[in-house]
């Protein structure tokens, strides 16, 4: 009866969370120990398969069949280095099997055919760790947010508001508008249009006005847009003051100049640097410089080396007073890839950049502290001319995809496969028509720089570029796991070690089988009263309700009465005896 009144049905494929309009996430921190510790080997495979499904989930959102391209590391030293290669074999082939079992997959459109880079943590290792200053990335970094399905922050300029737990999502204009803004303009910004705001509320910011009934009517209908405007306002000047607050009491300035060479190969006038030996050495022991960047300047500075030897290991650490766990993070950077240690006689040069060096041009601020480009979007730019190595970025199907790889995807067209409208007079996209569409995977978590650098490219690529990723890492998260790489595993609370969740014992519960039912000839014997019973009953012969039914009389029940009949005799000469005050004499 319920199948013929079902009309259709449709699988929604939803399992991922759109954090913001480029950015998806799956929620899942526990995918970068999966992936890379050690003891997780037994559990790659399927959570593989996991991700995979969710990464098609996305592409039939997005009603996109896009070829795919993985990242393949350059002479790798690590276990993990065919992460990405496994990863893209098994999002095609469930791709594959999705397109098989749903014909109307992907769905006629003009838009050239989409690109799916996978890519894992390996690919950037100072990105997680440099300290940015553009908004998003600087308050998720210096200030304690309450991160979870949402992101709060307590802030409050007056103490009416002290304490107040306020909401930083998509809803929030002004975070929308400049959360990729670099802190230095973003403070002229927020003042500017603070000002712009008071202006559009004249009723509320003169308080001289005279209180007529007219102005009182104005005020009441703007009063919950002027309200919000006022707390969304309250909220991102108490931010950014708050993370300027951090950033000039731990002289973040001169470590970001130090990390700023390392990170790039070179100084602020783009040339090699030198003495950076001696620079992080006189940062480890500045006592204003906190304990976690010290750690994270000497992370970048062995990366910067490619190497380091024990022993100089040792001193950095020294110079720092860091304790000995955090030695282990330094170890472990070996399963990403990372050079951490080298031998005395050791020739390997120093670390270089795998796409190239950056080409000197005018800085983003004056202070020159944001010359560092994540490599993903050094990637998207290459991809987009059509220079990416094929190399390092090889097809699953190179026969069938790489045609749509290396004309910059601006000529290929998927209407070809979509639809019969000829697309070879077609020379570059006009404005009018949809941008291509291109979808990162990094595994093991992203940075907010390298989202970024995607929004960013988006604008100056002509492209709809999303980044998907297991979870958001912020440096203290990424040092805290990377940290965990070397701990037991049975520490690390992994959901495959939990107990598989089960449904309430009363649910298994036996239930007591009912009694059994009565017949019909015992229900009428129990309703009929004994009158067969009754009528051998005999009122004037009392002797024959004791007579048995011979009419014999037995001899103990006659000895019996006999000897209750003296026993009261006697207990009455007792009495009379003891009657004492008798009236008889």
């Amino acid at each position: 009866m319920a199948r013929q009144q079902i009309v259709q049905a449709s699988v929604l494929n939803i399992d991922y969370y759109p954090c913001e309009s480029h950015l998806i996430t799956f929620r899942d921190p526990w995918s970068f120990p999966t992936l890379f510790h050690p003891a997780c080997n037994h559990l790659v495979r399927q959570h593989m398969d996991d991700l995979a499904q969710k990464i098609v989930a996305i592409c039939a959102s997005l009603g996109e069949y896009p070829a795919i391209r993985y990242y393949s590391p350059r002479n790798p030293n690590h276990e993990a280095s065919v992460l990405c290669s496994h990863l893209a074999r098994f999002v095609q082939t469930q791709l594959d099997r999705y397109a098989k079992y749903n014909n109307d997959f992907p769905p006629p459109s003009t838009r050239p055919r989409g690109l799916l880079v996978i890519t894992d943590r390996s690919l950037d290792l100072f990105a997680p760790l440099l300290h940015e200053f553009t908004y998003q990335a600087m308050v998720h970094d210096l200030l304690p947010l309450t991160e979870g399905d949402k992101i709060y922050y307590r802030s409050g300029i007056s103490q009416a508001q002290l304490g107040k737990d306020q909401e930083i999502s998509e809803k929030d204009s002004i975070w929308v508008k400049y959360r990729h803004l670099h802190m230095k303009e973003l403070l002229d910004e927020l003042v500017k249009d603070f000002n712009a705001f008071k202006a559009q509320n004249p009723q509320f910011a003169d308080s001289d006005a005279p209180a007529t009934i007219n102005n009182i009517k104005d005020m009441l209908a703007g009063l919950p847009k002027f309200q919000e405007g006022k707390e969304a306002y309250s909220l991102h000047l108490s931010m950014t003051q708050d993370a300027m607050n951090v950033f000039q009491e731990t002289r973040l300035a001169d470590v970001a100049s130090v990390e700023q060479s390392l990170a790039t190969g070179l100084d602020e006038d783009y040339k090699k640097p030198k003495n950076m030996a001696d620079q992080v050495v006189r940062l480890l022991d500045d006592d204003a410089i906190q304990f976690p960047d010290r750690l994270r300047l000497i992370i970048q500075y062995l990366l910067y080396r490619n190497g380091l030897l024990p022993t100089d290991t040792q001193k950095l650490l020294a110079h720092a007073r860091l304790p000995a766990q955090d030695s282990e993070v330094i170890h472990n950077l070996e399963l990403l890839g990372a050079h951490v240690t080298r031998q005395l006689k050791d020739s390997r040069p120093a670390a270089q950049s795998q796409f190239g060096k950056k080409e000197a041009q005018a800085p983003v601020d004056e202070s020159g502290l944001s010359r560092f480009d994540p490599a993903l979007k050094v990637v998207l730019e290459e991809l987009s001319r059509g220079t990416l190595d094929q190399n390092m970025f090889p097809f699953t199907k190179p026969h069938l995809d790489a045609a749509d790889g290396l004309i910059g995807q601006d000529n290929v067209s998927q209407a070809s496969l979509r639809s019969a409208k000829p697309t070879w007079a077609r020379t570059r996209p006009s404005t009018s028509e949809p941008r291509q569409r291109i979808l990162v995977f990094m595994a093991g978590g992203a940075t907010y720089s390298e989202s970024r650098a995607c929004y960013e490219a988006s604008s100056s690529l002509n492209k709809d570029i999303f980044l998907a990723t297991s979870h958001m890492l912020t440096p203290s998260l990424y040092l805290r796991q990377v940290g965990d790489l070397s701990v037991d595993r049975r520490r690390l609370d992994l959901p495959a070690d939990r107990p598989k969740p089960r449904a309430p014992d009363h649910l298994f519960r036996k239930e007591m089988p009912p009694p059994p039912p009565k017949s019909h000839a015992q229900a009428e014997s129990r309703s009929q009263p004994p009158l067969a019973g009754m009528q051998n009953l005999r009122v004037k012969d009392s002797s024959a309700l004791s007579r048995p039914a011979n009419g014999h009389t037995p001899q103990t029940s006659s000895s019996h009465n006999a000897k209750l009949s003296k026993g009261k005799d006697k207990e009455g000469e007792k009495k009379k005896k003891h009657h004492f005050f008798s009236s008889k004499k």
